[in-house]
């Protein structure tokens, strides 16, 4: 058995298009309200060092813990991009998504406030669900916007729109959208000056508000492997000539385009770029090029093309004399998906690094993820930081980068963590706890190296018996678990029995996080 190795609302633009002069048109815009918007946000402060960088959030879909080469020595999967990445920075060993699944942890990322606070309190929206971020929220993007930032958002949104119907008074469904009118409600109407993604549920491209071409064909991928596909995938409408293949080096092109444009604008404006691409998600539809690429099957290989695509962005980032001066993070939205793990572990892949669960799990590995941080002379370079973060973290966070507070009844639950960012000795956890949350709906709270699982078990999903016996795990018929995570990172002995007083107490701390409405005070 192999063991885990640890280091101890705005409103919608409908341009299209991210040319310069449109660019140019936007920052100019943005850069003379500047001053004001910060006014608006809360004091500008000092925060670092008086240096505003851009920052790139790079968010995977799917990647699990041990999918990196330099997280994980027996990987079979080669990401030279994503381990450079970390040479030049930093690694957190212990980054947590906010949940097992996509929907609630995009929601926390861009809110900083748990998921289950909100209208979902389990599984995902539909491709078809209007949107999650309720009338008024501030939105990470939207308070870095007020603070001067231009802000992008390409790739996955998944938190919801709302188009308009052919019969206003009709249901949602694909033949009374009207895909030829501009979107209502979308990322451009929560912080982002700039949107280009999947215009859901139609499988097509839209641009801001307006989609690129119409959907008119009905999508039948039947024929192909559904575990690599996935049911959702399956059906639907698409804009004539769709192929999925296409959906990640597109993105990837729009990212270049985007850098590209603001390091030719004038005057320069900080930018904030939120880049989600569908990779290494179903479908799994690695380019041809990249077939072959890794000793894990066709899910490494998607792997190993997204490491590729991180590599041009990058890339672009360099070209463009930006680097120096942009936090660039990378990480994945969950742990991996629960058909990729057995197609791996056939070629000896382990895409959790040996921790216990998948995707949708309370156990860790449903919602440790990678997380490394690069920002040139700020960020240590090849460092391990075994501080535990949590991605709904990045509004207080950017917050601070950008020397401005997080206005009033926006990020509840959200720390910042820059101080570890910044490599600084601390005095204390700057968590008090984190709240797990799996698909199904159950909690677990993390303090310390204690896991408390408010449930019979950390599993969504239905575990096998061929699991539980290469884990060693016990198997108890316990109300809850309690996990040791320095003692047993894999999670397979169960002491809520033996200790009743730590079960209690962060029961209490979890019941007290959910009556007050927050979690972090500022």
């Amino acid at each position: 058995m192999r063991e885990t190795r640890f280091n101890n609302d705005e409103g919608a633009n409908a341009d299209t298009g991210m040319d310069r002069r449109r660019f140019l048109r936007v920052v100019g815009v943005g850069a003379a309200a500047a001053l004001g918007a910060v006014n608006h946000v809360g004091a500008k402060k000092q925060g670092t060092r008086g240096m505003r960088p851009n920052i790139l959030y790079i968010m995977a879909d799917d990647m699990g813990y041990g999918d990196l080469g330099c997280q994980n020595a027996e990987s079979k999967i080669p990401t030279p991009n994503l381990d450079r990445l970390a040479a030049q920075g930093t690694r957190f060993t212990d980054a947590h998504s906010p949940s097992g699944v996509c929907t609630p942890t995009r929601y926390g990322v861009l809110t900083g406030r748990y998921c289950w606070r909100s209208r979902l309190k389990r599984g995902v929206l539909g491709g078809k669900a209007e949107s999650l971020i309720e009338p008024g929220r501030t939105t990470t993007a939207g308070m870095l916007r007020a603070a001067g930032y231009h802000t992008g958002a390409i790739g996955k949104w998944h938190l919801g729109r709302r188009w308009q119907l052919r019969d206003a008074d009709g249901e949602i469904t694909d033949e009374n959208i009207d895909f030829t009118r501009p979107l209502v409600d979308g990322p451009t109407h929560h912080g982002f000056d700039y949107y280009f993604g999947r215009a859901e549920p139609a499988w097509t491209f839209m641009e801001n508000t307006r989609v690129l071409a119409e959907p008119t064909a009905r999508l039948d991928l039947t024929h192909l492997d559904v575990d690599l596909m996935g049911p959702n995938n399956n059906r639907g409408i698409m804009a004539p000539g769709w192929t999925h293949e296409r959906m990640l080096p597109t993105y990837t092109e729009k990212v270049v385009e985007f850098l590209d444009a603001a390091a030719k604008a004038s005057p320069r404006q900080p930018f904030f770029l939120y880049f989600t691409p569908y990779a290494p998600h179903k479908p799994v539809v690695p380019n041809k090029e990249f077939i072959g690429g890794s000793k894990a099957g066709l899910y490494g290989d998607f792997v190993c093309e997204l490491d590729h695509r991180v590599g041009q962005v990058l890339a672009a980032l360099d070209r463009n004399g930006l680097a120096d001066n942009t936090l660039v993070i990378f990480t994945s939205d969950n742990g991996p998906e629960n058909t990729a793990y057995p197609r791996a572990r056939k070629y000896g892949h382990y895409s959790m690094d040996g921790l216990r669960g998948l995707k949708r799990d309370n156990w860790e590995g449903g919602h440790r993820v990678p997380f490394i941080a690069r920002w040139p002379g700020k960020i240590a370079a090849g460092a391990a930081c075994d501080e535990t973060i949590c991605l709904v973290d990045m509004m207080a966070t950017f917050a601070a980068i950008a020397g401005v507070d997080v206005p009033n009844g926006a990020g509840e639950d959200s720390a910042n963590v820059l101080p570890a960012l910044l490599g600084e000795s601390l005095d204390k956890p700057i968590r008090e706890a984190t709240v797990h949350h799996s698909c199904k709906g159950r909690f677990a709270i993390r303090q310390g190296k204690w896991v408390y699982i408010d449930h019979p078990t950390g599993d969504d999903n239905k575990e096998p018996e061929w699991r539980r016996k290469e884990l060693g795990a016990e198997c108890h018929e316990e109300s809850c678990e309690l996990f040791n995570l320095a003692d047993d990172p894999t999670e397979r002995h169960n002491l809520a029995a033996r200790h009743p007083e730590k079960v209690q107490s962060l029961k209490a701390l979890l019941e007290k996080y959910q009556a007050d409405g927050r979690s972090v005070k500022r």
